[in-house]
């Protein structure tokens, strides 16, 4: 898939590791619909077709109820990744805009907080952190403080350590706030399928990490995150 920005794509919203048992067809929401595209599609072309189903299911959503909270976090995560899948500065740009105005209504959202963290450290990642805050507005320190917030608000769950030890881990395998955020999400509980699949991502990355072997921790952490299987590193 053709990327517009140097061949850089970026990594948006919550992260889950190998395909989830979803329901069926008809009774798919949006966010099944994302996870399905993120880890169980096995092209891009597909990928694509399936996140602009779930942009245009969270439409439904929002017209039906305009302050419908899941709705908006589906929107704005569909359009991160369809910019991620075809480096379309606009839908990125307005993706961020979305995480931001989600955060700015409620700061104890540990999902927004987790999403705007997560657009701002896949956008340095891919870009670099000077290109992705000329590009996009990307920066990795407001990236790093909103995945922290996302932690500290999300209680004692899996899933908001374990992605941001996979977002840190993907920038620097060496670093040592990654590794022990990989290590609380190992500990922590896991209600939902989201948590077990960041917990089952941490537990795949602290093998290499405890081995020595810093630069495989950090290919599998670009791996586990949402379509790291198409990522060229």
């Amino acid at each position: 898939m053709a990327q517009q920005w140097g061949g850089a794509g970026f990594v948006i919203t919550i992260a889950a590791v190998g395909a989830v048992p979803l329901a069926p067809a008809h009774a798919q929401s949006a966010r099944d619909i994302l996870t399905q595209a993120s880890f169980g599609d096995a092209d891009e072309a597909s990928a694509l077709r399936r996140v602009g189903n779930a942009y245009a299911a969270a439409g439904n959503a929002l017209r039906r109820e305009p302050d419908d909270r899941e709705a908006l976090l589906m929107r704005a995560t569909a359009l991160g990744y369809r910019a991620k899948l075809t480096g379309n500065r606009g839908d990125a740009v307005a993706a961020r805009r979305q995480f931001e105005a989600l955060f700015t209504q409620n700061p104890r959202d540990a999902e927004a907080q987790a999403a705007l963290g997560a657009w701002h450290i896949g956008a340095v990642k891919k870009l670099g952190a000077i290109v992705g805050r000329a590009a996009l507005g990307a920066q990795r320190s407001i990236g790093m403080s909103a995945l922290e917030r996302a932690v500290a608000l999300g209680g004692d769950r899996a899933l908001f350590p374990g992605l941001a030890a996979l977002l840190r881990l993907e920038l620097d395998p060496r670093d040592p706030r990654g590794r022990a955020l990989a290590e609380q999400a190992m500990r922590a509980e896991a209600p939902t399928a989201l948590d077990r699949i960041l917990q089952r991502g941490a537990a795949q990355v602290l093998v290499p990490l405890r081995a020595g072997d810093a630069q495989t921790a950090r290919r599998l952490a670009s791996q586990l995150l949402p379509f790291g299987r198409f990522d060229d590193d």
